[in-house]
């Protein structure tokens, strides 16, 4: 059968026996004394589980031994274990909904086996042993959890999500780790798509700031990278008010690869909001930015100006990126002016002919002349290339 998929129809009788004799031989790795052997059966379960879904009464032997494989003293098992969380939940086979206490949690609904006790679907019973996970001591487990928890929303439903699910995860959102903060929001589309991010956006603000700032620069790599999923899920509204300015700043940032990421950033929201959004919400920090003492950040707004100008609406390119753009080419820093040559074009396009004609041609004739011979050259290669689109 598939990967997590629904148990087939019941193997053949001899297929059944075989399975029968090798099903207590899985289980008994778990028990083994060498912490590689219980690794790899962590690794493997979900293939496990999927082998002997259709066999009757498995789910009742392998889940209680994946719990315990949850549990292991080793970390290295558990994240193993974690890791392949959300593929043994997808097994659709009912299980005992566990001993003491878990037994009250079936619900008064779950089906009962012959002693008694009630019968739940593997997830509901899994997503019991999240909570305990958030607090497990290797930030690789929680790093795990975060990576997959969420994935476990479409299997539960929307109810069983809010109530079991959402509480763990507001607790990884908060965790001191910032990879297990990053995991979380890295993930968050499968939550979203059951109840969407309402419940988690108050929580989810402070989790972005913190990794905004992060000492580690992959770290705010990362989420820059995923500010574009975050603004669609959270609306314009909510991001306008609280992440706006956050996606501006990160064109300060101390690192090139943060700058760059910054701007192409900018562009995407641009393209997901409109540009009367971008001309309200980004554009007047970027003017600001592009009169700062470091060349640097001047860099960037010119970089983010030509991007943003190739998903703006042309008339608004014209009239609020493109006079920043032709204002700077006469900065005095060459690497400066010989960019606003490269950006001016990216952004020839959405000028038109006229306005290449009347006013970007002119500003490139003078940088074509300029002491810097780099800014020569890239002056030359764009004139030609206008030349070639534009006549």
């Amino acid at each position: 059968p598939p990967r997590g998929g629904r148990p087939g129809p019941p193997p053949p009788a001899d297929t059944a026996a075989l399975l029968s004799r090798i099903l207590p031989l899985v289980v008994a790795t778990i028990d083994d004394r060498s912490w590689r052997v219980r690794w790899t059966a962590a690794s493997k379960f979900a293939d496990v589980v999927s082998a002997f879904a259709s066999l009757p009464g498995a789910a009742d032997a392998l889940v209680p031994a994946y719990e315990k494989l949850l549990q292991d003293p080793e970390a290295e098992v558990r994240t193993a274990a974690t890791l392949n969380l959300a593929e043994v939940a997808k097994c659709r086979a009912k299980v005992r909904a566990g001993d003491g206490k878990d037994d009250k949690e079936g619900g008064a609904g779950a089906a009962a086996d012959k002693e008694g006790r009630p019968r739940v679907a593997v997830a509901e019973r899994l997503v019991k042993r999240v909570t305990a996970l958030t607090e497990d001591d290797s930030e690789n487990v929680r790093a795990a959890l975060a990576m997959v928890a969420t994935e476990l929303a479409p299997i539960l439903g929307k109810e069983a999500t809010i109530s079991h699910l959402v509480p763990p995860v507001l607790l990884l959102l908060r965790d001191a780790t910032s990879e297990v903060r990053l995991n979380v929001i890295s993930s968050l589309s499968a939550l979203n798509e059951v109840i969407g991010v309402d419940l988690l956006s108050q929580s989810l603000l402070p989790a972005i700031l913190d990794l905004a700032e992060d000492g580690k620069w992959r770290i705010r790599l990362a989420i820059i990278q995923h500010i574009p999923l975050l603004a669609k899920q959270l609306g314009e509204d909510f991001f306008s008010e609280k992440l706006s300015s956050l996606c501006v700043g990160w064109l300060g940032d101390n690192i090139a690869s943060i700058r760059t990421a910054a701007a192409t950033n900018l562009k995407e929201l641009a393209a997901l909001f409109g540009s009367q959004w971008a001309t309200v919400h980004l554009i007047p920090s970027i003017a600001d930015i592009r009169r700062h003492q470091s060349y640097l950040r001047r860099l960037t707004a010119v970089q983010a100006c030509a991007l943003m100008s190739t998903v703006m609406d042309h008339d608004l390119a014209r009239t609020e990126l493109l006079p920043m753009v032709l204002d700077m080419a006469s900065d005095n820093v060459p690497n400066i002016r010989f960019n606003v040559a490269k950006g001016l074009q990216t952004m020839a396009p959405s000028c038109g002919k006229d306005v290449v004609e009347t006013q970007v041609r002119p500003v490139l004739a003078l940088l074509a002349e300029d002491s810097d011979r780099d800014v020569r050259y890239f002056a030359n290669k764009t004139l030609q290339s206008l030349e070639k689109d534009f006549g």
